[in-house]
This record gives structure tokens, C-alpha cells and sequence, in this order.
């Protein structure tokens, strides 16, 4: 079984350097119809996947596949809302985002595979977190809904303030880059905002891991299932998410529906414990929210000057 294992490992992180390296190249803007083929790429990918499973497993094994893979991308649908809360908040430029989804989404392969190793229950003592993430979601989508886009100085961000006690950080981003050395100072290790940027996804991610885990071993105590089909989400995760970036560029108001669903996130997360929301109903209602701010976007287009 440790051969599968370091199989599908291997297969993983191989697509991330192709998708980094080979068809994102440094500074390369994901485009609307770009993220599209890349996700249904993954949703292909995982499709394959369970047909593997049915001949080697059986349907047992391969219908479990596809619950927890559904499961858990449903449920991490709230990660692309934050995953624009967080690149908005901290003014990253396109060209830069991947780069940081990259890093994020391999720290995330790591991670899941600790939690999932070592029980969900050494972790479910840190559940009151999402309490405080959901409210500043609903703080966030509010200021959001009534002043639009806000960008912040990087260098004045109370994240970027704080990281400073440990390790030097520059004013401005640098070129995607994580660390830089500083010439002029001896050749000084100097960490970027990205590399905050960085951090935080990682914590996102940890957060929703938390709810999400339990989820799918509810549906399966398969450990090889549990991950391979959390890999498969978090893989298209990230297409996914340029995918709903790129909607945003082409509806002038799709931030305001945005807004909303942040708030919605926000509510269901600090609600978890009293009051379960179906995924079908979550799915249905940010559906309609995003399909209603698209269908007054077109009704209403911004006006060309001449």
C-alpha cells in the first residue's frame, strides 16, 4: 500500500511543477478561459481516478472516492471567496497569485496528510478560530459591499508589522519573490509581504481542514480515499479559483455578489455548531447570488466614453 501511496504523491506534486513551470511561466496572468480548461482538466483527472479504483478497489471503494471528492469540493467553494478576500486585502498583483497558490496548494498536500495520519481530534480543540474567521468575514463582506475594492500599503499591514519581530521585511513586494537579500546590508535575508500572503492561506487552509476532514471520514475511514480525494480538490481548488478572479474582471457587479456571499460564508461558519447548512443549499444560494450580480452586469454594462 506505501507504493500507491508514493505513487499518487509523486503524480500530484509532478502536476504542480508542470502547471508552474511548464504552463504558467514566472509572471504569467492566468486568463478567464485558461483556469476553465485547467479545471475541467482536474474534474477529468479525478473522473479517471475513480475508474482506477473501481478496477483495482471495486465500486465500494470508487463510489466513496467520488462522495468525498464532491464533499470536499463543495466544501471548500468558501476557500475561493477568502483566497479574493486575501489577494484584495494585500493588494497581490495578478502575475504573483499563482506563484503563492502554488506554494500554498503544497503546503496544503502536506498538512492534509498530517491531520488525516494523526486524527482529526488533536485538532478539533482550535474549532473556536473559525468563529473569529467567520466574523471577519462578515466584516470584510460588508465593508466590501459598501466601499468596493480596497487596497492596503503591504508594508503598513499589521501581519506584515508583525513578522517584522522576527525577520526583517521589505516596504513592497519584489518580483513574486519570497526572501531577497539586500546588497546594502551586508547581504541581509529579507522576507516580502508575499511570503505573509503566503502564511495566511496556509492558516485558511488549516481553518477549513478542520470542518472539512471530519466531513468526508464520515463517508469513508479509508485513509488512501480520505486523502486522494482531498488532493483532487485542492488541486482544481486553485483553478477554480482564477476561474471566479476572471468573472469578477468581466461583470462590473460581481463584487457586490461577491459581498454578499463573503457575509453568507461568514454567517454559516459561526452558525456551524447550531445549525447545519446542507452543501446542496450553500452551493444553490452562492450560485444564485453570483448568477444574479452576472445577469445586472449585463443588463447594466459599464458605459464606454468615447
Amino acid at each position: 500500500m506505501l507504493y500507491f501511496w508514493i505513487l499518487f504523491n509523486l503524480f500530484a506534486l509532478g502536476m504542480l511543477v508542470l502547471d508552474l513551470r511548464v504552463f504558467h511561466r514566472p509572471g504569467h496572468i492566468v486568463k478567464f478561459h485558461e483556469a476553465l480548461g485547467w479545471s475541467a482538466m482536474y474534474v477529468a483527472l479525478a473522473a479517471g481516478f475513480a475508474g482506477v479504483l473501481y478496477l483495482w478497489q471495486g465500486h465500494l471503494a470508487a463510489l466513496e472516492f467520488v462522495t468525498g471528492y464532491v464533499l470536499e469540493l463543495s466544501l471548500s467553494a468558501d476557500n475561493l471567496f477568502v483566497f479574493l478576500l486575501i489577494f484584495n486585502f494585500f493588494a497581490v498583483r495578478d502575475e504573483q497569485q499563482h506563484r503563492v497558490l502554488f506554494w500554498g496548494v503544497l503546503g496544503a498536500l502536506v498538512m492534509r496528510g498530517i491531520f488525516i495520519g494523526a486524527g482529526v481530534g488533536l485538532i478539533s480543540r482550535f474549532h473556536w478560530v473559525l468563529y473569529i474567521f467567520g466574523g471577519l468575514l462578515i466584516i470584510s463582506g460588508i465593508r466590501f459591499l459598501v466601499m468596493g475594492e480596497h487596497k492596503v500599503d503591504p508594508g503598513k499591514n499589521p501581519l506584515v508589522k508583525a513578522l517584522r519581530r522576527f525577520i526583517p521585511v521589505t516596504n513592497e513586494y519584489q518580483a513574486g519573490k519570497f526572501f531577497v537579500r539586500n546588497l546594502q546590508d551586508n547581504s541581509r535575508l529579507y522576507a516580502t509581504p508575499l511570503l505573509v500572503v503566503l502564511l495566511v492561506i496556509e492558516t485558511t487552509d488549516v481553518l477549513f481542514a478542520v470542518d472539512s476532514i471530519p466531513a468526508v471520514l464520515a463517508v469513508t475511514l479509508n485513509a488512501f480515499i480520505v486523502y486522494t480525494s482531498n488532493v483532487f480538490a485542492i488541486l482544481g481548488l486553485r483553478s477554480m479559483y482564477f476561474a471566479v478572479a476572471g468573472l469578477m474582471k468581466l461583470f462590473r457587479f460581481l463584487h457586490y455578489g461577491l459581498a454578499v456571499v463573503l457575509i453568507l460564508v461568514g454567517v454559516k461558519m459561526c452558525a456551524a455548531d447550531y445549525y447545519r447548512v446542507p452543501v446542496t443549499a450553500t452551493l444553490s444560494v452562492v450560485a444564485g447570488v453570483l448568477l444574479i450580480s452576472i445577469a445586472i452586469s449585463v443588463a447594466f454594462p459599464a458605459r464606454v466614453n468615447a
